[in-house]
């Protein structure tokens, strides 16, 4: 783990639905009528390149279409849903190298047997699920959460939030470029909210409260 990824206790409290895959470009496209995205092509590839805000925009605008309270997870709800129960590293066990999540293979965790580096997005679905049936919560595109930065206390009750300081959002997952290590299900990074940023490896998943 890195330093800021200390291990502390959390209640999710109240139940959720997340997203089946990440925001794919053909519902970007729909609800947003553009494509922010690098890695063009199939439909079914995550849209990239989009800021927190962006991200916020579309949630907001799903929600002016629907009347359903979309938005992003926070990083306790993120996790939650990506382990589906497990403990180890990924929720497929301790190892990746580029195999069953899309992450540069040149770099892997867990073993020493490099694999595949595609050098870019690959359609959602692409590799197995967890066990919730939710599928790319490692690598393929960082995923952006309602968190902003803050350093992990010893213990948190109920559903945490960062704390409030100059850091920015906080994205969770890992991305298509990134070490195996990165994609690993506590991995955080944290990139400036002012001015907004955006990158080819930023993406998100829509988190909807059961109550909704």
């Amino acid at each position: 783990r890195y330093s800021n990824e200390t291990q502390h206790k959390v209640t999710i409290s109240k139940p959720f639905y997340l997203g089946k895959y990440p925001i794919t470009q053909a519902q970007w496209q729909q609800v947003m009528g553009t494509n922010p995205s690098l890695f063009k092509g199939d439909k079914l590839l995550p849209v990239d390149n989009v800021s927190c805000y962006g991200i916020q925009g579309f949630c907001l605008k799903l929600k002016d279409i629907t009347q359903a309270h979309f938005g992003i997870p926070t990083v306790a709800q993120w996790e939650y849903a990506c382990r589906s129960l497990t403990t180890t590293a990924y929720h497929f066990g301790n190892h990746l190298n580029g195999t069953l999540a899309n992450c540069d293979g040149n770099y892997p965790y867990g073993t020493d047997n490099k694999g595949p580096y595609l050098e870019g997005t690959t359609p959602v679905g692409k590799y197995p699920a967890n066990s919730w049936g939710l599928h790319d919560m490692h690598g393929n595109v960082w995923e952006w959460c309602a968190d902003l930065y803050g350093e992990y206390h010893s213990e948190y009750i109920g559903i945490p939030i960062g704390d409030y300081n100059i850091w920015g959002h906080v994205l969770c997952g890992g991305a298509w470029n990134c070490h195996a290590k990165r994609c690993c299900a506590h991995s955080r990074l944290f990139i400036s909210s002012n001015p907004p940023f955006s990158f080819d490896g930023c993406g998100g998943r829509v988190f909807l409260p059961l109550d909704s």
